[in-house]
């Protein structure tokens, strides 16, 4: 068996080389302030929830209020096409084209809209209104129905 003899001068600069790595390491340690700083820095600029999602807080829940009237629904998403009648819309208003709709039924005409639909044309599911409801959807099919007669 062999003994190991160590230098106290060898052992000396070990520890003060030791010492020295401690409190470098030390420096750059970060105070508490420091840290959290850095961690609001780093944080994601945004978060994705679905209505109803109870993970993003309450507010965030309830930010769809009120059911819209079809008429909102139909000025704020659905005139941009059925106004002009762009991509072959069925234009509001047109009596002989939106009584060949209703001939197939209301409940195909409220899936259409819901769903989308292409044929000649092209209907984007929802109009491209995703914050709408299918409430709200066949409110404003309703609302161009009556108003198409």
């Amino acid at each position: 068996m062999r003994t190991l003899t160590v230098n106290s001068a060898v052992l000396k600069k070990l520890a003060a080389t030791l010492g020295l790595v401690m409190v470098c390491a030390s420096a750059w340690a970060l105070t508490d302030k420091q840290l959290a700083d850095v961690e609001s820095r780093i944080q994601p600029a945004g978060k994705v929830c679905l209505q109803g999602d109870n993970a993003c807080g309450a507010a965030v829940a309830s930010v769809g209020g009120a059911a819209k009237s079809g008429e909102e629904v139909y000025k704020s998403s659905c005139q941009g096409c059925h106004a002009s009648g762009a991509g072959n819309a069925p234009k509001f208003g047109d009596v002989a084209d939106w009584g060949k709709r209703a001939e197939q039924g209301l409940d195909t005409v409220y899936k259409h809209a819901i769903e989308g639909f292409s044929n000649i044309g092209m209907m984007p599911a929802k109009g491209l209104c995703m914050s709408c409801s299918d409430d709200e959807v066949m409110a404003a099919v309703d609302y161009i129905l009556e108003n198409s007669k």
